[in-house]
């Protein structure tokens, strides 16, 4: 970068004049800026924040906009430094936050983002300041790397890993003065925050349950695992179907946080010894509103707590959003829209079972329509219905629930889960007199739910009398829009595929900020649907109603297997080969 090489802040005036050496900036953009740019509270700001507000287009293919990690990037190639790309998920706070002072980190807009005892990596969007470097450098006695960061992330992350880094520790010597009766005394802040008396010492763990769910929300988790173990607990998420390392946080903490979020979810903070059930209503910063489902498990070291996320604009989709095709579409609406019968939707937990019923259930919840559900639990309230979570523990199970809802003059009925054969045969009764019956089952593919009810006793003429039909469904990761890529297959890219069938090309995820390097972002619906027709009923019929033979009827009458509807979606481009796998083997 042609710039002097004393130690200075960057001015606008360079940036702007290197942009336009380099043809990334008109001359005459250039000249219109506004010199000195300072936001509101009359802080400078850095140059390229001021540039990226302009919202200029590159000049060159492919003319993406001059936003401020393409600009940082362009930065980091030009001082011959690394980009990097802040994630918080994968810095350790309390290592970092024990490099430097917060104060000392403000002063020099420098933050640290990894230390080991052989170096220590320090983001930075000022390349040309090096005072720093040396004192650390010094102090250290290790080697200090420095990586170039947008100057927004800085400004973002510095407080917040500092006051985490600081809660923790705070929370950390709260146990440990509290000594043997530490738990307790944890408990008992939180029912006092419960009462609105917070007490100070208490505002360490309020802090670090802040920064879970907002990291949670931020990350698109699904579910977030709290995991006690003998030394130290960890934190997880699972995004996009899989499974990350998020934190590792002291036994006493991890004891601390669970009892502060079992308080917020009204649960018993002081039973320990056996698993228990709850849910949060709360906002994300953005102020949308997010509903977390809670589930504790006693273990070994303590109780294991699970937090499945609820965002009111995912769980209810349109069917195209889910991942329908058009012909799979139109077979699923035709079953719904019967007057009466049962309607299954079969698939392994967390498959998107609940997804897929609530966005039917939205789609066929008009004013003059009763519609009524039994769940356990209720994953999402919703306006349109009329909703009844099972307590078991008062006798009141699916089969009770569907009784129940008999009475209440209902069009069409939800039942959460097929279990039972009591509860089959109440959903029956229901679809025999009028009613329309959705609910769901835990079966690998669409035939074996046939096999399922066969199984518990439900005979064969009920089923083929009542059922009109069945989906299968899977989750697998959608390949990140902003980051797909496609090249020439090869046959090491489908081991096992037949090779007169392989593609031409493949799709594949590069991996960029906005997926955080994966190559995925999102999950898309596979579907397999199974309608009831005269010749399934006449295999169901015969005394040899074996899986085979109904799964060769049912594919003979139009059933597309989850393996074929998953191969299309990757020719598509919209997944992978490794994905299809992971559906279908």
């Amino acid at each position: 970068m042609a710039l002097p090489d004393h130690e200075h802040k960057l001015t606008l005036a360079e940036v702007l004049a290197e942009l336009v050496e380099d043809g990334l900036v008109p001359q005459a953009n250039a000249d219109k800026i506004n010199f000195p740019a300072r936001n509101q509270g009359g802080v400078k700001l850095h140059p390229l924040v001021v540039v990226a507000s302009q919202k200029w287009k590159n000049p060159r293919p492919p003319f993406q906009s001059l936003d401020l990690d393409e600009l940082t990037q362009w930065l980091a190639r030009k001082v011959g430094l690394p980009y990097q790309h802040i994630d918080p998920l994968k810095v350790d706070v309390s290592a970092v936050a024990k490099v430097m002072s917060h104060a000392y980190a403000s002063r020099f807009m420098v933050l640290p983002i990894l230390a080991s005892s052989r170096e220590v990596v320090v983001a930075t969007a000022e390349p040309f300041e090096r005072e720093w470097e040396r004192e650390i450098g010094q102090i250290l006695r290790c080697e200090i790397r420095r990586v170039i960061a947008t100057p927004e992330q800085i400004k973002r992350y510095l407080p917040e890993f500092y006051n985490l880094a600081r809660s923790m520790k705070g929370a950390v010597k709260l146990h440990e003065g509290a000594g043997q009766t530490g738990i307790a005394n944890f408990e008992q802040l939180v029912e006092l925050s419960r009462a609105g008396n917070l007490d100070a010492n208490d505002q360490h763990v309020v802090q670090i349950v802040d920064w879970l769910f907002q990291y949670a929300f931020e990350q698109r988790a699904s579910d977030i695992h709290l995991e006690p173990r003998r030394e130290s607990g960890n934190v997880r998420f699972r995004i996009d179907g899989v499974m990350h390392h998020v934190y590792q946080i002291p036994s006493p903490v991890v004891t601390a946080i669970t009892s502060r979020i079992k308080g917020l979810g009204r649960m018993d903070i002081v039973e320990k010894r056996r698993p228990q059930d709850g849910r949060i209503k709360t906002r994300t910063p953005d102020g949308q509103e997010i509903e977390l489902r809670l589930s504790t498990m006693p273990t070994a070291f303590g109780e294991k707590l699970v937090m499945r996320i609820f965002n009111p604009d995912v769980i209810v989709q349109d069917f195209k959003d889910l991942g329908f095709g058009e012909q799979e579409e139109q077979r699923w609406n035709q079953m719904v829209s019967q007057p009466n019968g049962i309607v299954l939707v079969t698939g392994p937990t967390g498959s998107g079972k609940t997804t897929t019923l609530y966005s039917t259930l939205r789609s066929l919840a008009q004013p003059e329509v009763n519609v009524c559900t039994v769940e356990d639990p209720i994953e999402m309230v919703m306006p349109q219905f009329n909703q009844m979570q099972v307590q078991h523990n008062i006798g009141l199970d699916f089969a009770t629930g569907v009784r129940t809802l008999m009475r209440q003059d209902p069009d069409i009925i939800m039942v959460g889960e097929i279990r039972d054969k009591e509860t089959a045969e109440h959903a029956i009764q229901a679809a025999l007199t009028g009613h329309l019956v959705l609910s769901t089952l835990h079966t690998n593919d669409a035939p074996s739910a046939m096999v399922r009810l066969l199984d518990i006793g439900i005979p064969y003429y009920l089923i083929s009398s009542t059922v009109i039909g069945v989906m299968a469904q899977r989750l697998v990761r959608r390949i990140c829009p902003n980051c797909r890529k496609e090249r020439a297959a090869s046959p090491e890219d489908f081991e096992g595929f037949p090779a007169g069938d392989r593609p031409a090309k493949i799709y594949y995820g590069e991996g960029c900020v906005d997926c955080r390097g994966t190559g995925y972002k999102g999950r898309i619906g596979i579907f397999e649907v199974m309608e009831m027709t005269d010749n399934l009923k006449a295999v169901l019929t015969s005394n040899n109603a074996n899986l085979s033979e109904i799964y060769r009827t049912a594919a003979a009458d139009g059933m597309v297997s989850l393996k074929q509807v998953a191969l299309q979606k990757m020719l598509e481009g919209l997944t992978t080969y490794e994905e299809v796998i992971s559906v279908s083997g």
